[in-house]
């Protein structure tokens, strides 16, 4: 009975560290996800990121070929602001610069901090949609009861590939308040 008990508590062992093996294995790979996550969306173009710092460009216009820019902007649920374009789209030409302005207003009392998180859609026109000048590029401080116009000067790069004629630019307003305070702890 005794080499019975001898081979379980092997058998135990060897399970228990190949359970542990795997529990360390899967942590790490979920630690990895969100720097391979952005290397994947880096070289695929996947999820719509554009550039967030100034593009420096040129303007070649391609006056042959026109590009429906849509705007379509939402306020986070917890962000006390109300956001929005000033204009719903516009056609544009590849190589041309041009401005769109989203106004903004915080609807508390109380000064507060926010920032514009945007995204393009299809995705494979992210890479092709650049912006000169954003108020998305940093965090954006408002007084209290404050409205403000905040400025979008972008350019569609003529490599757009053909089929895409039409690109939208959204963008997610967020209060960075709760943010802050969670990095401060």
């Amino acid at each position: 009975m005794r080499d019975s008990d001898n081979n379980l508590n092997n058998e135990n062992y060897s399970l228990l560290r190949r359970l542990l093996v795997m529990a360390v294995a899967m942590f790490a790979f979920g630690f990895a996800l969100v720097p391979l996550y952005d290397v994947f969306c880096e070289i695929t173009g996947f999820g719509g990121r554009t550039n967030d710092s100034a593009a420096i460009v040129e303007e070649s216009p391609d006056l042959s070929r026109q590009i429906r820019v849509e705007f379509v902007t939402t306020t986070n649920s917890y962000a006390p602001f109300e956001f929005g374009a000033d204009i719903d789209s516009m056609t544009v030409n590849p190589g041309k610069m041009y401005f769109a302005t989203f106004t903004a207003k915080n609807l508390t009392g109380d000064n507060k901090i926010a920032q514009a998180v945007p995204s393009v859609s299809p995705v494979s026109a992210a890479a092709y949609f650049k912006k000169i000048e954003c108020f998305c590029f940093t965090n954006q401080e408002f007084m209290a009861n404050e409205e403000r116009a905040m400025p979008l000067q972008f350019i569609v790069d003529p490599d757009l590939p053909d089929y895409v004629d039409t690109i939208s630019l959204q963008y997610t307003f967020f209060d960075t308040a709760p943010q802050a305070a969670n990095n401060s702890l």
